[in-house]
């Protein structure tokens, strides 16, 4: 299985931080947040990564060079400016991604959730890892026995981290575009299996979320 940081973004959220720098390459805990992804994929077990880049993309892929520092063979997928969104993004991937399931992750998150757990997953469509909803957010979907449901109570939050199947952008066309109303329209078909993650998990697209990250990294032993 390859897996996919999404990595592309402006990271708007993290402005005046990311007007020079990536937001991939923002420090957290003494490493940069991408630099987590690939240490942990790589302990995972997956060999072949995948980044796309659009912002600031030349110091992103200086920085990580072919991934041999962390084991791994890094893909760069390259997008135009102003980037893809995600769906757009892993559609243009999907030649180097392959024919099976693959692993995409959000490039400004940091979690401790196991993602070796995830190359073991039947994917039909789509295996997405959901979290307990944060007291800041109105939670995004549902889970009841191991599938996903657009309503339901409670709602949980979209981790960013999913397993997707090729087949799932079947009818979709070049372009920009979000993966989300794929989701849910796939979602609605009741063919998009799921977990909850209980574990550390972060978003760290905003200033205060960030520095969040940064004082439980601080103080990690």
């Amino acid at each position: 299985m390859r897996a996919m940081i999404l990595a592309a973004g402006r990271g708007a959220r993290l402005r005046p931080i990311t007007d020079k720098v990536p937001k991939p390459l923002v420090m957290a805990g003494g490493k940069t947040l991408i630099a987590w992804h690939l240490e942990a994929l790589a302990q995972a077990g997956f060999r072949e990564v995948v980044i796309n880049v659009s912002h600031l993309a030349e110091p992103l892929m200086e920085a990580l060079g072919d991934g041999s520092e962390w084991g791994l063979n890094i893909h760069y997928s390259v997008e135009p400016p102003g980037a893809l969104e995600t769906g757009g993004g892993i559609h243009k991937a999907l030649p180097i991604l392959g024919d099976g399931p693959f692993l995409v992750i959000n490039g400004d998150i940091w979690t401790d959730f196991p993602l070796a757990r995830l190359r073991a997953v039947k994917c039909e469509y789509a295996h997405m890892v959901l979290v307990p909803r944060p007291s800041d957010n109105a939670g995004d979907f549902a889970l009841v026995s191991g599938r996903v449901r657009n309503s339901g109570d409670p709602l949980h939050t979209f981790s960013g981290i999913t397993v997707y199947h090729p087949r799932l952008f079947a009818a979709c066309e070049p372009g920009r575009f979000s993966i989300v109303p794929i989701l849910r329209k796939t979602i609605d078909d009741h063919v998009v299996s799921g977990e909850l993650h209980r574990g550390r998990w972060f978003d760290a697209g905003t200033p205060q979320r960030l520095e969040h990250l940064r004082d439980l990294l601080s103080s990690r032993p």
